[in-house]
């Protein structure tokens, strides 16, 4: 039998339309699960079978909005699952679920189409060493170290920096790996997508960047679907170009919100809180094809939010457990001018351990978060009674910590058009170096704002026209 008569024989009848969930009857076989429909006199209609409910009959959930679709419609079945296009053509572009452009450019042509669902990297072939991320902010590298081939979450609100700081990630991403970043917005609102499009190709990190976005708009289903393209895409550049990439999502709470509306038009009984009874297993699919080989690493940031800051709802809590490293942005600190906006006290990684860091790495980034503890308690006797009445030693610590403070800022590559600063990257070893000789108090001299915004410390220069005495 030919494949086009294998084909028309599995052409089906829609039967019944709920919302995006439609049921469809075919005469002969049926497809398998995962399979790619479509129907639609007057558009595409795209549907992806999700249950078999007997010998006859599939459900399936639409990527597409269904208006028009009605009973008795003829579905056909293309014989794969959803694809997406991959290869280099894909850099500076902006991408749907479907793998079609959305930036108004044409099509790629060069490309070829690989499905959206595969298995993740077996065991036996990831690389079994923990290694750090260098990312050349020394706020990150210092004190929340991102492992290579890990996951990071990025928590943080409108207005604090999140979006500069991931453009600068691209763009030292570029500098130092000579990898490609994969931007994949999943529930984010088009002003967001247009806005981020346009800010990236003002500070030139475009060209070795792929977008793909589910935007808040569209069905749940496309929303879902969205991060699996977006990893197809990115495990063609490890493993075929064997190109480092970084992988940032924004947001990882939409992925789980996107399977929960899916399972209940799917008429799933709710587990906890109304979540999906399946969402360990989808959010474990999606997170365990994120990781590193021998070859290259897929390392992945992910913007995290929280439902009403509550750290035990059951999204949070599954999402936590993959995370191997948390970047907390801090309204306070970005009201303060200190950008990046990173709170050093309530940011972590599992990667700031003595034996994969070093112990010189570890005790300086233990003695700076010491230091900046010790200064925020201080700060209401401060603001109360003012610093002549701290101890000596007190004092010593409030000007060593605010001065850490100065030094953890650093102006970026991506916003020199806003703030006429030269952008800085910094090697781990210079960001060492300055936090080191800051609490040996080699700087006690220097004004505290010789150290803000700066690289490495080489470049506090001592104004003799002003000392530490006006602090």
């Amino acid at each position: 039998m030919t494949s086009e008569q294998t084909l028309e024989r599995t052409k089906g009848t829609i039967i019944a339309v709920r919302g995006t969930v439609v049921d469809v009857s075919f005469e002969n076989q049926i497809p398998p699960l995962y399979s790619h429909l479509e129907t639609g006199s007057n558009g595409k209609v795209v549907m992806e079978v999700i249950n078999h409910l007997d010998t006859r009959v599939v459900r399936c959930v639409s990527l597409n909005p269904t208006q028009g679709v009605a009973r008795g419609d003829v579905v056909r079945y293309t014989g794969n699952t959803l694809q997406v296009p991959v290869g280099n053509e894909l850099l500076g572009r902006m991408f749907n679920v479907f793998g079609e452009t959305i930036d108004h450019g044409d099509p790629p042509k060069d490309v070829e189409w690989r499905p959206i669902h595969v298995s993740p990297i077996p065991l036996n072939q990831r690389s079994v060493q923990s290694r750090v991320f260098t990312t050349g902010i020394k706020a990150i590298d210092v004190l929340t170290p991102l492992e290579l081939g890990g996951k990071a979450g990025l928590f943080g609100g409108a207005g604090v920096g999140k979006t500069v700081l991931i453009t600068e990630l691209i763009h030292n991403m570029v500098g130092q790996h000579e990898g490609v970043s994969l931007f994949c917005g999943i529930g984010e609102r088009s002003r967001e997508a247009e806005e981020l499009y346009r800010e990236m190709k003002e500070a030139n990190v475009l060209d070795n960047t792929v977008m793909i976005f589910g935007q808040m708009n569209e069905v749940p289903g496309a929303r879902f679907r969205v991060a699996h393209a977006a990893l197809t895409m990115a495990e063609y550049f490890r493993d075929d170009q064997r190109q480092d990439v970084l992988l940032l999502i924004d947001n990882i709470f939409r992925f789980i919100q996107a399977g929960s509306e899916v399972s209940g038009l799917m008429g799933q009984i709710p587990s906890r809180v109304g979540y999906q009874p399946t969402l360990a297993t989808e959010l474990a699919e999606l997170q365990e094809r994120i990781c590193n080989t021998d070859n290259a690493a897929i390392t992945s940031v992910q913007a995290v939010y929280v439902p009403a800051d509550d750290f035990t709802d059951p999204s949070a809590v599954a999402t936590f457990g993959y995370l191997s490293a948390s970047i907390v942005l801090s309204r306070k600190r970005a009201s303060e001018g200190f950008y990046p906006a990173i709170d050093p006290l309530q940011s972590n990684s599992k990667m700031l351990n003595p034996l994969i860091v070093g112990e010189r790495h570890y005790r300086i980034a233990q003695d700076i978060r010491r230091t900046l503890a010790t200064y925020e308690e201080l700060k209401d006797i401060i603001a109360m009674l003012g610093m002549e009445e701290l101890s000596q030693s007190d004092r010593r610590i409030v000007h060593r910590a605010r001065r850490l403070e100065r030094f953890l800022t650093q102006p970026f590559y991506t916003t020199e058009q806003f703030t006429n600063l030269s952008g800085k990257l910094v090697g781990l070893d210079d960001a060492l170096d300055g936090c080191e000789r800051i609490l040996n108090d080699e700087f006690s001299e220097y004004p505290e704002r010789a150290l803000y915004m700066i690289g490495s410390i080489d470049e506090a220069k001592l104004d003799e026209s002003e000392d530490s005495s006006t602090d």
